[in-house]
Protein backbone atom coordinates (compact mmCIF):
# COMPACT_ATOMS: atom_id res chain seq x y z
CA UNK A 1 0.00 0.00 0.00
CA UNK A 2 1.33 3.60 -1.36
CA UNK A 3 2.59 5.98 2.10
CA UNK A 4 3.41 8.63 -0.68
CA UNK A 5 -0.28 10.95 -1.87
CA UNK A 6 -0.99 11.32 -4.49
CA UNK A 7 -2.85 14.72 -3.49
CA UNK A 8 -6.69 14.52 -2.34
CA UNK A 9 -9.48 12.78 -3.94
CA UNK A 10 -12.53 15.42 -3.51
CA UNK A 11 -15.65 12.26 -3.89
CA UNK A 12 -19.72 13.45 -4.22
CA UNK A 13 -22.06 11.43 -2.68
CA UNK A 14 -19.66 9.46 -0.56
CA UNK A 15 -21.46 8.10 2.14
CA UNK A 16 -22.88 4.79 0.37
CA UNK A 17 -22.65 2.96 -3.10
CA UNK A 18 -20.55 4.00 -5.62
CA UNK A 19 -18.84 7.09 -3.92
CA UNK A 20 -18.11 4.76 -1.18
CA UNK A 21 -16.28 2.09 -3.13
CA UNK A 22 -14.49 5.08 -5.04
CA UNK A 23 -12.97 6.03 -1.67
CA UNK A 24 -11.94 3.14 -0.64
CA UNK A 25 -9.97 2.53 -3.99
CA UNK A 26 -8.52 5.78 -4.17
CA UNK A 27 -7.59 5.37 -0.78
CA UNK A 28 -5.51 2.14 -1.08
CA UNK A 29 -4.54 4.11 -4.80
CA UNK A 30 -2.90 6.39 -2.42
CA UNK A 31 -5.16 9.03 -2.34
CA UNK A 32 -6.15 11.65 0.60
CA UNK A 33 -9.99 12.11 0.70
CA UNK A 34 -12.27 15.13 0.86
CA UNK A 35 -16.03 12.59 1.53
CA UNK A 36 -19.16 14.57 0.64
CA UNK A 37 -22.52 13.92 1.39
CA UNK A 38 -25.48 14.71 3.64
CA UNK A 39 -25.38 12.17 6.13
CA UNK A 40 -22.54 12.77 8.69
CA UNK A 41 -22.86 9.77 10.49
CA UNK A 42 -22.58 8.01 7.59
CA UNK A 43 -19.93 9.98 6.51
CA UNK A 44 -18.41 9.61 9.24
CA UNK A 45 -18.32 5.69 9.25
CA UNK A 46 -17.27 5.32 6.04
CA UNK A 47 -14.25 7.85 6.69
CA UNK A 48 -13.34 5.57 9.67
CA UNK A 49 -13.52 2.11 8.32
CA UNK A 50 -11.11 3.73 5.33
CA UNK A 51 -9.05 5.26 7.46
CA UNK A 52 -8.40 1.89 9.59
CA UNK A 53 -8.14 -0.23 6.67
CA UNK A 54 -5.52 2.40 4.39
CA UNK A 55 -3.99 5.46 6.68
CA UNK A 56 -4.51 7.53 4.62
CA UNK A 57 -6.31 10.90 5.34
CA UNK A 58 -10.02 11.05 5.76
CA UNK A 59 -11.79 14.13 5.74
CA UNK A 60 -15.55 14.39 5.21
CA UNK A 61 -18.46 17.55 5.15
CA UNK A 62 -21.19 16.94 5.65
CA UNK A 63 -23.16 18.90 2.86
CA UNK A 64 -26.50 19.35 0.27
CA UNK A 65 -25.18 20.31 -2.64
CA UNK A 66 -29.18 21.07 -3.81
CA UNK A 67 -28.32 23.54 -0.85
CA UNK A 68 -26.47 26.56 -2.01
CA UNK A 69 -25.04 27.42 1.07
CA UNK A 70 -23.65 23.97 1.39
CA UNK A 71 -22.74 23.79 -2.74
CA UNK A 72 -20.47 26.69 -2.24
CA UNK A 73 -18.81 25.95 0.33
CA UNK A 74 -17.73 22.69 -1.84
CA UNK A 75 -16.93 25.21 -4.99
CA UNK A 76 -14.87 27.40 -2.51
CA UNK A 77 -13.22 24.33 -1.25
CA UNK A 78 -12.16 23.21 -4.77
CA UNK A 79 -11.27 26.34 -5.86
CA UNK A 80 -8.81 27.51 -2.50
CA UNK A 81 -7.35 24.37 -1.37
CA UNK A 82 -4.15 23.61 -3.28
CA UNK A 83 -3.75 19.62 -1.94
CA UNK A 84 -6.95 18.69 -4.07
CA UNK A 85 -5.87 16.65 -7.39
CA UNK A 86 -9.08 14.62 -8.14
CA UNK A 87 -12.79 15.51 -8.41
CA UNK A 88 -15.23 12.58 -8.44
CA UNK A 89 -18.57 14.03 -9.69
CA UNK A 90 -20.91 10.96 -8.39
CA UNK A 91 -23.73 12.75 -6.66
CA UNK A 92 -27.10 12.26 -8.05
CA UNK A 93 -30.82 11.44 -7.76
CA UNK A 94 -32.94 9.36 -10.31
CA UNK A 95 -36.49 8.89 -10.99
CA UNK A 96 -38.27 5.49 -13.17
CA UNK A 97 -41.82 7.64 -12.73
CA UNK A 98 -42.61 8.37 -16.62
CA UNK A 99 -43.49 12.06 -17.69
CA UNK A 100 -47.06 11.67 -16.48
CA UNK A 101 -46.86 10.33 -13.10
CA UNK A 102 -43.89 12.56 -12.22
CA UNK A 103 -43.31 15.37 -9.29
CA UNK A 104 -42.29 18.18 -11.42
CA UNK A 105 -40.32 19.66 -8.75
CA UNK A 106 -39.01 16.46 -7.45
CA UNK A 107 -37.70 16.72 -11.66
CA UNK A 108 -36.44 20.03 -10.62
CA UNK A 109 -34.43 19.00 -7.77
CA UNK A 110 -33.51 16.20 -10.20
CA UNK A 111 -31.80 18.67 -12.41
CA UNK A 112 -30.31 21.25 -9.65
CA UNK A 113 -27.85 18.01 -8.63
CA UNK A 114 -27.36 16.02 -11.58
CA UNK A 115 -26.53 19.01 -13.89
CA UNK A 116 -25.95 22.28 -11.67
CA UNK A 117 -24.65 21.08 -9.25
CA UNK A 118 -22.08 18.85 -11.15
CA UNK A 119 -21.11 21.57 -13.18
CA UNK A 120 -20.77 24.22 -10.50
CA UNK A 121 -18.20 22.25 -9.01
CA UNK A 122 -16.44 21.51 -12.17
CA UNK A 123 -16.28 25.08 -12.75
CA UNK A 124 -14.71 25.84 -9.38
CA UNK A 125 -12.10 22.71 -9.15
CA UNK A 126 -10.62 23.30 -13.09
CA UNK A 127 -9.03 26.34 -13.01
CA UNK A 128 -7.30 25.64 -9.86
CA UNK A 129 -5.73 22.22 -11.75
CA UNK A 130 -5.21 24.55 -14.67
CA UNK A 131 -3.49 26.62 -12.93
CA UNK A 132 -1.35 23.91 -11.12
CA UNK A 133 -0.27 22.26 -13.83
CA UNK A 134 -3.24 19.41 -14.26
CA UNK A 135 -5.96 17.18 -12.17
CA UNK A 136 -8.68 14.57 -12.82
CA UNK A 137 -12.22 14.81 -12.90
CA UNK A 138 -14.67 12.35 -13.02
CA UNK A 139 -17.95 12.52 -13.77
CA UNK A 140 -20.41 9.36 -13.36
CA UNK A 141 -23.46 9.60 -15.69
CA UNK A 142 -25.09 6.84 -16.86
CA UNK A 143 -25.74 4.37 -19.98
CA UNK A 144 -29.13 6.57 -20.61
CA UNK A 145 -26.64 9.23 -21.69
CA UNK A 146 -26.98 7.33 -25.20
CA UNK A 147 -30.04 5.75 -24.28
CA UNK A 148 -32.82 8.12 -22.38
CA UNK A 149 -35.99 6.43 -23.24
CA UNK A 150 -34.97 3.61 -20.91
CA UNK A 151 -35.72 5.50 -17.91
CA UNK A 152 -37.55 8.21 -16.54
CA UNK A 153 -36.77 11.53 -19.18
CA UNK A 154 -35.44 13.84 -17.35
CA UNK A 155 -33.34 11.93 -15.30
CA UNK A 156 -31.62 10.89 -19.10
CA UNK A 157 -31.84 14.09 -20.01
CA UNK A 158 -29.64 15.15 -17.30
CA UNK A 159 -27.09 11.95 -17.58
CA UNK A 160 -27.33 12.87 -21.28
CA UNK A 161 -25.57 16.53 -20.12
CA UNK A 162 -22.99 14.98 -18.30
CA UNK A 163 -21.65 12.92 -21.09
CA UNK A 164 -22.10 16.17 -23.52
CA UNK A 165 -20.46 18.19 -20.81
CA UNK A 166 -17.48 15.57 -20.26
CA UNK A 167 -16.89 15.28 -24.17
CA UNK A 168 -16.58 19.37 -24.38
CA UNK A 169 -14.49 19.36 -21.28
CA UNK A 170 -12.25 16.86 -22.80
CA UNK A 171 -11.70 19.16 -25.44
CA UNK A 172 -10.96 22.47 -24.06
CA UNK A 173 -9.00 21.19 -21.19
CA UNK A 174 -6.37 18.96 -23.18
CA UNK A 175 -3.75 21.69 -23.03
CA UNK A 176 -4.23 22.16 -19.28
CA UNK A 177 -2.79 18.69 -18.45
CA UNK A 178 -6.72 18.09 -16.95
CA UNK A 179 -7.70 14.09 -17.69
CA UNK A 180 -11.48 13.94 -18.13
CA UNK A 181 -13.17 10.67 -17.85
CA UNK A 182 -16.97 10.07 -18.16
CA UNK A 183 -18.17 6.38 -16.45
CA UNK A 184 -21.84 5.32 -18.23
CA UNK A 185 -22.78 2.32 -15.48
CA UNK A 186 -25.49 0.22 -16.23
CA UNK A 187 -27.58 -1.31 -13.95
CA UNK A 188 -25.97 -0.95 -10.69
CA UNK A 189 -26.56 -2.60 -7.74
CA UNK A 190 -26.97 0.70 -4.95
CA UNK A 191 -29.96 1.87 -3.09
CA UNK A 192 -30.72 3.94 -6.67
CA UNK A 193 -33.49 1.79 -7.34
CA UNK A 194 -35.31 1.69 -4.56
CA UNK A 195 -34.93 5.54 -3.91
CA UNK A 196 -36.20 6.02 -7.45
CA UNK A 197 -39.16 3.64 -7.40
CA UNK A 198 -38.02 0.62 -8.83
CA UNK A 199 -37.07 -1.90 -6.48
CA UNK A 200 -33.41 -3.81 -7.38
CA UNK A 201 -34.97 -7.19 -7.12
CA UNK A 202 -37.36 -6.29 -9.95
CA UNK A 203 -34.39 -6.19 -12.34
CA UNK A 204 -33.12 -9.24 -14.28
CA UNK A 205 -30.20 -10.11 -12.37
CA UNK A 206 -28.18 -10.80 -15.43
CA UNK A 207 -27.75 -7.14 -16.35
CA UNK A 208 -27.06 -6.19 -12.55
CA UNK A 209 -23.51 -5.13 -11.94
CA UNK A 210 -21.90 -5.26 -8.59
CA UNK A 211 -20.90 -1.82 -7.48
CA UNK A 212 -17.43 -2.90 -6.32
CA UNK A 213 -17.20 -4.45 -9.91
CA UNK A 214 -18.53 -1.39 -11.89
CA UNK A 215 -16.05 0.99 -9.62
CA UNK A 216 -12.80 -1.49 -10.50
CA UNK A 217 -14.14 -1.24 -14.28
CA UNK A 218 -14.12 2.79 -14.07
CA UNK A 219 -11.37 2.53 -12.64
CA UNK A 220 -9.42 0.49 -14.84
CA UNK A 221 -10.64 2.66 -17.81
CA UNK A 222 -9.26 5.72 -16.15
CA UNK A 223 -5.80 3.92 -16.00
CA UNK A 224 -6.22 2.89 -19.91
CA UNK A 225 -6.49 6.96 -20.68
CA UNK A 226 -10.38 6.01 -21.73
CA UNK A 227 -12.43 9.25 -21.83
CA UNK A 228 -15.51 7.46 -21.63
CA UNK A 229 -15.75 3.76 -19.69
CA UNK A 230 -18.71 2.22 -20.18
CA UNK A 231 -18.06 -0.99 -17.94
CA UNK A 232 -20.74 -3.29 -19.04
CA UNK A 233 -19.62 -2.95 -22.82
CA UNK A 234 -17.94 -6.31 -24.31
CA UNK A 235 -16.08 -4.92 -26.79
CA UNK A 236 -14.69 -1.30 -27.00
CA UNK A 237 -14.85 -0.91 -30.85
CA UNK A 238 -18.41 -0.55 -30.36
CA UNK A 239 -18.27 3.10 -28.30
CA UNK A 240 -15.53 3.71 -31.14
CA UNK A 241 -17.81 3.11 -34.27
CA UNK A 242 -20.71 5.00 -32.52
CA UNK A 243 -18.30 7.94 -32.08
CA UNK A 244 -17.35 7.93 -35.08
CA UNK A 245 -21.01 7.62 -36.62
CA UNK A 246 -21.75 10.42 -34.96
CA UNK A 247 -18.34 12.39 -35.69
CA UNK A 248 -19.09 11.67 -39.44
CA UNK A 249 -22.33 13.53 -39.35
CA UNK A 250 -21.37 16.57 -38.27
CA UNK A 251 -20.13 17.78 -41.97
CA UNK A 252 -23.96 17.59 -42.91
CA UNK A 253 -25.72 19.15 -39.64
CA UNK A 254 -25.03 22.90 -41.12
CA UNK A 255 -25.77 23.80 -44.28
CA UNK A 256 -27.50 26.69 -46.05
CA UNK A 257 -30.31 24.76 -47.87
CA UNK A 258 -32.45 22.49 -46.13
CA UNK A 259 -32.85 18.95 -47.25
CA UNK A 260 -34.16 17.94 -50.33
CA UNK A 261 -36.52 15.53 -48.47
CA UNK A 262 -38.10 18.64 -46.72
CA UNK A 263 -39.44 20.14 -50.50
CA UNK A 264 -38.36 23.19 -49.29
CA UNK A 265 -37.37 25.31 -52.06
CA UNK A 266 -34.22 27.66 -52.29
CA UNK A 267 -35.13 31.12 -51.90
CA UNK A 268 -33.80 33.25 -54.93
Amino acid sequence: MSTHSKGIAVITGASSGIGAIYADRLARRGYDLILVARSQKKLDAVAGRIAAATGRAVNVIAADLNDRTDLKRIETLLATEPGITMLVNNAGIGSVAPLLEADVDAMERMVALNVTALTRLTYAAAPSFAARGGGAIVNVASIVAIRPESLNGVYGGTKAFVLAFSLSLFKELAASNIRIQAVLPGATATDFWDLSGRPLEHLPSAIVMSADDMVDAALAGFDQGELVTIPALPDAADWDTYEAARQNLFPNLSNRLPAARYGVAAAA
